[in-house]
């Protein structure tokens, strides 16, 4: 008797939409859940060639936690591809300037570095307040507390 591994197909994925919120959750694991379910990784069709991964929305980016002095000393540099063009802004200051920005280069990095990774790095959508606009798409709220 030979058994086949399962492979999902695109037609077969049901995508969902989940509301996480951030407020008072540490950065690096709530990155971590948020990749887990753009992935599909919480699915028991997975298929790592495949994107089986529901929509996530997270709301308050602005309360989102930095524990230790990783708001003082973890730093993000880009650069603008001119000599002398090193920028460099530290995880505190991004918070308070654009916290959208902070939790979507943490669940970037966590995502595969291949046009799969981009395509499900789109279903991400982070906004600093409680509100959003996909009411519409009627999303479930999703509480990570009692996964941390």
């Amino acid at each position: 008797m030979m058994r086949t591994t399962y492979m999902a197909k695109s037609n077969e994925v049901e995508r969902k939409w989940y509301v996480i919120d951030a407020t008072d959750i540490p950065l690096g694991r709530f990155s971590a859940i948020v990749a887990s379910i753009l992935r599909g990784k919480n699915k028991p069709i997975f298929t790592p060639h495949m994107d089986t991964g529901d929509f996530v929305i997270a709301i308050n980016a602005e309360k989102v936690a930095l524990t230790g002095k990783k708001a003082k000393d973890k730093i993000y540099y880009r650069h603008s591809m001119y000599p002398g063009g090193l920028k460099s802004i530290s995880a505190g200051k991004l918070r308070d300037k654009n916290a959208r920005r902070l939790i979507e280069l943490s669940v970037k990095g966590m995502l595969p570095k291949n046009t799969l990774g981009r395509r499900q790095g789109m279903k991400l959508h982070v906004y600093a307040g409680s509100e959003h606009p996909h009411q519409a798409q009627k999303p479930k709220i999703l509480d990570i507390k009692d996964l941390i």
